[in-house]
């Protein structure tokens, strides 16, 4: 009789430790959803608001580097001025993914 007692309590234990498990798988289903969701609202605002504003950086900033390149040539730094002005906005606009901010 004994060892009946145990093999049922056992057998309770391990019964509960996979219904746990099952909670938790269902959690991190609904958490990974929201994240899911989330991530499609970062991609509608990169695309609504960043997108457009990386490129008038880089508009804004080739001007600016048109106007410095007398001063950068004479000073010798002619290309940080084109990475930083230029090279920079036109990277975060142009080739960062979708969304990833």
């Amino acid at each position: 009789m004994k060892k009946r007692h145990k093999s049922i309590i056992v057998v309770l234990i391990v019964s509960l430790a996979l219904f746990s498990c099952l909670g938790q798988i269902a959690m991190a289903q609904d958490r990974i959803k929201a994240l899911d969701d989330d991530k499609a609202a970062y991609m509608m605002g990169d695309l609504v608001i960043m997108r457009p504003l990386g490129i008038a950086a880089t508009a804004v900033g080739a001007v600016t580097y048109v106007l410095s390149l007398p001063f950068s040539l004479l000073g010798g730094n002619e290309a940080e001025a084109r990475q930083k002005l230029m090279g920079d906005p036109a990277g975060y606009t142009f080739q960062r993914p979708l969304g990833d901010f």
